[in-house]
């Protein structure tokens, strides 16, 4: 047979020119032609809305069809509800919006982070939801960029699958504080280059898999011991610092390429030269950001009704600060109105520019573009099941909480337990009121194998004289463990324990009785209670993060995290190895 020739190959088919009303240019552009300052302006906005059930002449669904129909936002921050429910309600609203809406949410642990969790309250029954992970420090106790990298993946997926596009993580935050009550597991851990490496992993799991990655809180707020949902917290560290430390891993993201980044309600005065938040600082936003750092992409305000911003300068002012120091999406303004108003009636006055607002709405479009919601803005209800807390991705959860289990101390080498079934062992469980699914999970896991499990569950109001009717029964028993759920919680401003509980477990470690305590949450609470014994955290409190502390107790897994921070004497890196018992037992 004879070869194929250059001659055979049969001649391009002529270009015929484009019609003549073609325009070549990006949708974005094109769009961007066609609106009035006060839709520029509504594109520039975010607001905060509940993913709740919202019937139709509802106060709720009312307010939220306004919204989007009177004062044309560009986008919406979905908080807690079920999948299927904020689906429903995306789509709702991105049929009622005239240019597709940008969805973003806080997804830090994943999907599941405010998509999992909905309990009726009156059964107690778990209504199931999409994956949830353990906090990022258990990453850093895994110190496994491969794993970055699946649980960016799958909570990429999911997010998709909601509706939602940008998922706002990771938080790349530098925990170099024991004290901070705002930041604590949400982060990696403490050294800068781990940072930076797992947040990268994270980044191109998330941006690989169609969403958006937001790196947060810019330039960094692990440093501080001040909860900036109640005051403004001051960072005073060097330039030469904040290069080495806090801004190397958000480098490090945006060399991965991310997509956008979030700001922090802090004040660097050797950055700043004052008290203003790096949120409204052009110094932090313009001058490091965006012409040193060479960064591209969106820039979301942290959220604007925060006490850091919201008690410092009126609501209007704010966002035109904002703007000015180089935000692009206002985020959460207190009071919608006066945020847009602020901004037009900036630009009227000539403090602003139009073009400078067109700057951040092109870059908005531009990201509704890279996500392709101009060609499909709805998600398909009936493919979640196929996406939305699948098996497969629970079971990069439970890998990512095995594999953070760290232990610090075992001074009686308690661990793995022998696990007789006869044995009287107590669990003494602490959590707030509303965390009904607390401990559960852990309990379940013991009572695998300890069939006469006691348990005892207290909370922040529980008086000493209950702690000490439970350490008497602790007195009484083979084993006693605390399972201590203290997290992070939204302008608490403290992520400490209660006097109180302090004193229970002080005692208990004093006891000649075996005792264990696990950190559901703080790992840095060991050092309220030096004395304990055996001490190890599984970094949340989750059913994941619970089921892999009971089985590493067990000696059902191997015990192999390593502490990603310092904490209490020991130092990055410290953890004991425990291996899993053999098939014989101990």
């Amino acid at each position: 047979t004879p070869q194929n020739t250059y001659s055979d190959i049969p001649p391009a088919p002529t270009a015929h020119p484009p019609p003549p009303h073609y325009d070549a240019r990006a949708w974005a552009e094109r769009t961007l032609e066609t609106l009035t300052l006060e839709e520029k302006v509504g594109q520039l906005m975010m607001p905060w809305l509940l993913g709740d059930f919202a019937p139709e002449g509802s106060a709720a669904g009312e307010r939220a069809r306004a919204m989007v129909e009177e004062h044309q936002v560009g986008g919406i921050i979905i908080s807690v509800g079920s999948p299927t429910e904020v689906a429903a309600k995306l789509n709702w609203l991105q049929s009622l919006s005239d240019l597709p809406l940008l969805v973003s949410a806080d997804l830090e642990a994943g999907a599941g982070f405010r998509f999992d969790g909905v309990v009726h309250a009156p059964t107690n029954i778990w209504l199931g939801g999409a994956t949830r992970f353990p906090a990022l420090m258990a990453l850093g106790a895994s110190g496994d960029p491969g794993l970055a990298y699946e649980m960016g993946r799958v909570t990429a997926l999911e997010a998709r699958a909601i509706g939602v596009h940008v998922p706002f993580a990771p938080v790349l935050d530098v925990n170099n504080n024991p004290e901070n009550p705002v930041i604590n597991v949400r982060s990696f851990g403490e050294d800068p280059e781990q940072v930076g490496l797992l947040g990268a992993a994270f980044v191109r799991g998330l941006q690989d898999h169609g969403a958006i990655a937001t790196a947060k809180h810019f330039p960094g707020h692990g440093d501080t011991g001040v909860d900036s949902h109640i005051s403004l917290p001051v960072i005073r560290v060097s330039r030469e610092r904040m290069d080495s430390v806090e801004l190397l891993p958000f480098r490090r993201a945006v060399e991965a390429g991310l997509g956008a980044i979030m700001t922090a309600h802090i004040t660097v005065p050797e950055m700043t030269g004052a008290r203003t938040p790096a949120t409204l600082a052009p110094a932090v936003l313009t001058e490091l950001l965006r012409d040193e750092m060479r960064f591209g992409g969106l820039v979301f305000t942290d959220a604007m009704d925060m006490g850091a911003v919201d008690r410092l300068y009126e609501r209007g002012e704010a966002a035109v600060r904002a703007l000015e120091a180089g935000a692009d999406v206002i985020l959460m303004p207190p009071d919608l109105e006066a945020a847009r108003n602020g901004i037009v009636e900036a630009v009227r006055s000539g403090r602003l520019s139009e073009e400078r607002v067109d700057r951040s709405v092109l870059r908005i479009l531009a990201a509704k573009e890279r996500v392709g919601l101009q060609r499909q803005r709805i998600v398909d209800l009936d493919r979640m099941r196929a996406v939305v807390g699948v098996r497969s991705h629970l079971a990069v959860a439970r890998e990512v909480a095995n594999r953070s289990v760290t232990v610090l101390k075992d001074e009686r080498e308690l661990l793995p337990l022998l696990g007789t079934p006869t044995a009287n062992v107590y669990s003494v469980t602490y959590r707030r009121p509303n965390d009904l699914r607390g401990g559960r999970a852990f309990n379940a896991g013991l009572r695998q194998t300890y069939r006469r499990l006691r348990t005892a569950y207290v909370e922040p109001e529980t008086t000493r004289e209950e702690y000490d009717r439970i350490l008497s029964r602790a007195r009484g028993m083979n084993l006693t463990v605390v399972s201590l759920h203290v997290g992070v919680r939204t302008a608490s401003g403290s992520v400490a324990l209660p006097e109180e509980a302090v004193r229970f477990v002080k005692m208990l470690a004093r006891s000649p009785r075996p005792h264990i305590v696990v950190a559901f949450g703080n790992p840095y609470l060991l050092s309220e209670f030096p004395e304990v014994g055996t001490y190890l955290t599984a970094w949340s409190g989750i059913p994941v993060a619970e089921r892999a502390a009971a089985d590493a107790i067990l000696g059902r897994i191997a015990v192999t995290g390593k502490a990603p921070t310092r904490i209490a004497g020991f130092e990055i890196g410290d953890g004991l190895m425990i291996e899993a018992k053999g098939d014989n037992g101990r």
